[in-house]
């Protein structure tokens, strides 16, 4: 047998995929990966279905089908006031894990130093590893609410610093970024050669009035900005593994390189009918109404069982803390919910890379109101 070193010897099955696959084990309700269990739009697969029947079934152009780029574009400047080039700035991918993995592929070179805010989601560190490049990692806590003390970073730049990734609406914690921690960021990076991956998936699920601050936003960041967003989550459509990246010429002309070669391109029925579909504004402008119904449904019924709520301000996620009801570590109670109580969740201590454990779970609510109903009802019968 020949003998394999492997690239990312630390890296086993997901913490996603053992969640589910528990939850589908035992007949737990399945709060824990971050999917809607309802049907997207009858609309919207009409007209991907149109757009087969039209003759689109054969490859796309490799930055995706023109008329969507167009959209991209028209969407991207009516809420954020930024104007990207659908020709040489915009480019149609994989889903966001693949935009993510090919930005940090084409623009990281060994040791260069990558900034990542944990907890965080799961595919940052290993792209940025298979690069050659290093995590430098600084921890948030539940107990300032996952906010970013930008002092911090500071004393993490050096001048291997290439990249500093962010996440907002984050997952798993729902934080956002606010005014200030743009002002921050802005500060730091001003005089200093250092791209800026901006995660930007839940860029439409943000509540309470606030603004989602895009790196599109603010055109010193912006011309330094890889952003990322998903139609998975826009169009209650996580399967298809569609999403887009944003990038000034320069930067997406690197990011192209890499993109031909790794998926080339992307479905091109579904960009099709993607693209006829936004058409109409109010399917992503009515969106942050739709999920707040859903959060604040939720966070009144798991107020009612003895985990305390953290804030959610983005995302479709939910986090609660336990550290006063047991001393289990949060991936053991996350297992004994899921078999005991009927309801699976995610431990958040997977998405630090030193396992860090402050007892918070996440839930996703992105359900049916009788999902919801139920996983609550279950939470509230589990006895400790």
């Amino acid at each position: 047998m020949t003998t394999i070193i492997s690239k990312l010897p630390q890296v086993g099955t997901t913490i996603f995929t053992t969640m589910s696959a528990l939850a589908a084990e035992v007949g737990a309700i399945n709060l824990s990966q971050g999917f809607p269990d309802y049907d997207c739009s009858p609309e919207l697969i009409e007209l991907v279905n149109k757009a087969m029947k039209d003759g689109h079934n054969q490859y796309a152009p490799m930055a995706g089908v023109k008329a969507l780029r167009d959209e991209i574009a028209r969407k991207t400047k009516k809420l954020y006031n930024a104007d990207y080039d659908p020709d040489t700035e915009i480019a149609v991918t994989a889903g966001g894990t693949q935009a993510i993995f090919t930005a940090i592929t084409a623009v990281i070179n060994p040791n260069d130093e990558v900034i990542v805010f944990e907890p965080a989601f799961d595919c940052y560190a290993p792209a940025i590893k298979l690069a050659g490049g290093i995590v430098k990692s600084l921890e948030l806590e539940p107990a300032n609410n996952y906010r970013i003390d930008w002092d911090m970073v500071k004393k993490l730049i050096n001048n291997r610093t290439k990249l500093i990734i962010l996440n907002s609406p984050h997952n798993p914690t729902a934080t956002i970024l606010h005014q200030e921690d743009i002002d921050a960021l802005s500060a730091i990076v001003k005089h200093q050669d250092i791209l800026i991956l901006s995660d930007e998936v839940y860029e439409h699920l943000i509540y309470d009035g606030e603004v989602h601050h895009s790196m599109a936003r603010y055109p010193e960041l912006q011309q330094r900005s890889f952003i990322v967003a998903s139609f998975g989550k826009l169009l209650h459509a996580t399967g298809w593994k569609i999403g887009y990246c944003l990038a000034p010429a320069y930067l997406m002309h690197e990011f192209k390189k890499v993109h031909q070669y790794l998926v080339f391109s992307v479905n091109s029925a579904m960009q099709h009918g993607i693209a006829e579909y936004l058409k109409d504004e109010n399917i992503y402008l009515n969106l942050p109404s739709f999920f707040q119904q859903k959060r604040d449904y939720f966070r009144k019924g798991l107020g009612e069982t003895k985990f305390e709520l953290l804030p959610s301000y983005g995302s479709y996620f939910q986090s609660v803390k336990y550290g006063h009801l047991t001393l289990e570590s949060d991936t053991d109670f996350a297992l004994r919910l899921t078999r005991e109580a009927g309801v699976a969740c995610i431990p958040t201590s997977a998405f630090y890379t030193l396992g860090t454990d402050h007892r918070v779970l996440r839930f996703c609510f992105a359900k049916r109101q009788e999902t919801l109903d139920d996983a609550v009802n279950r939470l509230l019968d589990f006895k400790l």
